[in-house]
């Protein structure tokens, strides 16, 4: 017994002991260093959390940190423990600027020449980002960090992204251990698309408002990531929906607007330049752009028109200040946490200038208004007050873009002018920004990926997962943290999207004239054919010329045609070429499904299934036929778009039931209701076909439901949508996910009985049914 106690206390001496030893740092029997397994990446000593932060659609001079109208208090406060820079590029697009932020190359030379939407058989447009340039999310991940992805995703090729895969293209695909966010150009703020990891999110009960609601998760991550290692390093990339359109917020924000902007959008201009040269961030001696005739002057709108502007400019202002709000809630957290110190925060303010597409005259629906139904003035005055709300999807009109971009000429899409490409940036690290205040060297958006990673201790590897890796083109910008006056390191820089094309070369700005206005999104002239001779170029010297106003291409064509040249070998190099300023379905036929496989009929067995667009029956501009097999309840059969065009089909009070959408006005929403209602638990098969008119696209048609191979009811459909909005909502079945096409089925909708087997037949677009 005695020997028996003496061993017991011997082995609690010993285990003491190792634990002592493992506390205090040493290895243990079985470690690594003993055993050789294989070592977990850590991070450099002392490297930074990172916090890297992109905006949508937000123009250089919308944010209060750059002059702009909208405050954005918190941006404030991080570029005042910071840097602000006022000379940052972008793309002039969303697709294309993001694959060069997370890879530093230049977006031609990693497939993403133009948005992803817009594919082309050459190398420079696949809309596959190259597996030779790995993203910074992936080389963080390799040394050591943590990383995750909150918001929007437009890097992934149409199509492709389906539970069928490939997966090469999501986030967790490239580097990224969490996403939580959407995929394509928008969604719906109110009841947005969402993903987390690869799978769709169903909300079955009312969640926040997306921003609110990516904030809450952001701050959820780094909870329990400092939770499982506190010393572990964390990339966090929060790539905000705002302010895209849709352009919505919370109500009360509104109303803090109300009246703001009542001088309208040149004086709006004129005072933004005013308080950017009281704060330095640009000469004094520099005057507006000249006004473009494209919009008119807000002395020539009637007040009715102005009033409008005014409400849609309100809930922008909204939108974005909310967002900052919800950016202010990460830094407070940080703070809270003993995290911000040592957290570099980069913040890009917009991934292009401000989107100028919904025309002079504003829209209330992005995809609606062009490819539905366009709206008059009158038919959007009706719905002023649901601007901001779930109901409509507004965007301002193009003179408030030009506003937006001030003191800069042009918006998003012209990547020749400096509207569409400089934005304002900030990055703010405390312990390792000593030295704050304005930056003026010249910098583009492929510069961040370099500065992560000197910033971390990290050097970008040769290879990555066996693939040899293309040289990044970005240059370090850590230079000018400590050395506000250091010469600009990025001499050269190539720009082009959609046929609008620039070159820099250390200080000198050559660029096209733009030909085809942002808001004809469809059709153009073809520039396909090499340097498309039919654009006029410009010059200027952006050394004198801040914002881009003095062409001097007559008084020295000598620095022209030197420029004209270098873009060309820039544009070689890169992958540029052919170049094409066609959009949509004319730049390459049927290129928005270029990688799915065409097909007329579909069947699904059960319901809970969520498809992309892409993958799903194409509804728009076409007969088609739903069948479905089920055991009769309440609830949505099958949908897919929204109230401002889209399709949904199911029973209400046991009546099977169809609702169309066409655009915002609550004229334009159809609805068929079958007379007779099925029995609770009734076997049937319920079809609801739609028999398209001849002669085009857009027609209207016959709209029927059968019950048993019955016709129960019909109604004629003068005009029906080709689009579903927003772009990023699904082909839903036994549920309407997002946003509804019935408004009034806004909350759990799901189909309560059993849906054994769904199918899904097609006829010809454009045309009539062979009968």
């Amino acid at each position: 017994m005695v020997r028996k106690m003496r061993k017991l206390a011997a082995t609690c001496v010993s285990v003491i002991a190792l634990v002592q030893a493992v506390q205090a740092g040493a290895s243990a029997p079985g470690s690594a260093s003993e055993t050789g397994y294989p070592a977990i990446p850590r991070a450099p000593a002392g490297a930074p959390n990172i916090l890297l932060v992109m905006t949508d659609d937000v123009g250089f001079g919308a944010a209060s940190t750059f002059g702009g109208p909208v405050p954005t208090p918190n941006l404030d406060r991080a570029a005042a423990s910071g840097l602000k820079y006022n000379q940052f590029h972008t793309t002039a697009m969303c697709s294309p600027t993001r694959a060069a932020l997370l890879t530093g190359r230049n977006h031609h030379a990693v497939g993403m020449g133009s948005l992803t939407d817009f594919p082309q058989p050459a190398p420079g447009y696949t809309g596959q980002m190259s597996k030779s340039a790995a993203t910074v999310a992936e080389v963080l991940r390799e040394n050591g960090y943590n990383t995750a992805f909150l918001g929007k995703h437009h890097d992934m090729p149409r199509g492709p992204f389906s539970s069928a895969g490939p997966r090469d293209f999501w986030p967790t695909s490239l580097g990224f251990e969490y996403f939580f966010g959407f995929i394509g150009s928008d969604t719906d703020q109110w009841r947005p698309t969402l993903y987390r990891n690869s799978l769709r999110v169903i909300d079955t009960t009312p969640q926040p408002i997306l921003d609110q609601r990516l904030a809450n998760e952001a701050i959820g991550w780094v909870h329990q990531q400092k939770a499982a290692d506190p010393d572990k390093p964390f990339f966090l990339y929060l790539a905000t929906g705002s302010a895209h359109t849709p352009h919505q917020a919370p109500p009360e924000w509104i109303a803090r607007f109300r009246g703001k902007f009542s001088a309208g959008w040149e004086e709006i201009a004129r005072q933004t330049l005013a308080r950017q040269k009281a704060m330095g961030l640009v000469p004094k001696s520099i005057h507006l752009p000249a006004w473009s005739a494209d919009i008119p002057k807000w002395s020539s709108l009637p007040p009715q028109e102005k009033a409008l502007q005014e409400r849609m400019m309100e809930t922008f202002a909204a939108q974005l200040s909310f967002q900052d709000a919800q950016f202010g809630r990460i830094l407070d957290e940080l703070e809270r946490m003993g995290q911000r110190d040592n957290t570099l925060i980069v913040f890009v303010e917009g991934d292009n200038g401000p989107d100028s597409a919904g025309s002079p005259e504003g829209s209330l629906g992005e995809v609606s208004e062009l490819a539905n139904k366009r709206l008059t003035p009158a038919e959007r005055w009706t719905r002023i007050n649901a601007i901001g709300g779930a109901a409509v999807h507004s965007n301002y009109g193009t003179g408030w873009a030009q506003a937006m971009s001030t003191p800069f000429p042009f918006y998003k899409q012209i990547a020749s002018h400096l509207g569409g490409t400089r934005n304002g940036a900030v990055i703010s690290w405390p312990k390792g920004i000593a030295e704050t205040g304005l930056r003026t060297q010249y910098h583009h958006v492929i510069d961040i990926f370099p500065t992560l990673l000197h910033a971390a201790g990290i050097t970008a590897p040769a290879e990555v997962d066996g693939v040899r890796q293309q040289p990044v083109d970005g240059v370090d910008m850590t230079y000018t943290f400590a050395n506000p006056t250091a010469p600009s390191t990025h001499h050269v820089q190539y720009y082009e999207m959609l046929g609008n094309r620039a070159i820099y070369a250390d200080g000198w700005l050559a660029a096209t004239t733009p030909q085809r206005k942002p808001w004809q999104m469809v059709g153009g002239p073809n520039a396909s054919t090499n340097l498309a001779p039919t654009y006029k170029w410009e010059l200027y010297n952006l050394t004198k010329d801040f914002n881009q106003t003095q062409d001097l291409a007559k008084t020295n064509p000598q620095q022209l045609a030197k420029m004209e040249q270098l873009f060309d070998t820039e544009a070689r190099r890169n992958n540029v070429y052919p170049l094409d300023d066609r959009t949509g379905m004319g730049r390459s036929g049927v290129a928005i499904r270029a990688y799915v496989q065409a097909r007329t009929h579909f069947e699904y067995w059960g319901k809970g299934i969520s498809l992309p667009a892409d993958v799903a029956p194409g509804l728009g501009g076409r007969a088609f036929r739903l069948s479905a097999e089920l055991t009769a309840a309440e609830g949505v059969i099958a949908a897919f778009g929204s109230n401002l065009g889209g399709w949904s089909f199911g029973i209400e009070g046991g009546r099977p039931a169809v609702h169309h959408g066409l655009s915002a006005l609550p004229a334009d929403q159809f609805r068929l209701v079958a007379p007779q209602a099925l029995a609770a638990g009734q076997d049937a098969r319920v079809d609801f076909d739609f028999d398209y008119a001849d002669g085009g696209m857009g027609k209207g048609g016959m709209v029927r439901i059968l019950v048993d191979g019955k016709v129960v009811a019909e109604k004629l459909l003068e005009r029906s949508m080709l689009a579903a909005e927003a772009n990023s909502e699904t082909f839903d079945i036994g549920f309407d996910g997002g946003a509804t096409v019935d408004e009034a089925a806004n909350g759990p909708n799901a189909y309560q009985g059993e849906l054994r087997k769904l199918t899904v037949d097609l006829g010809p677009i454009g045309q009539a049914r062979p009968h």
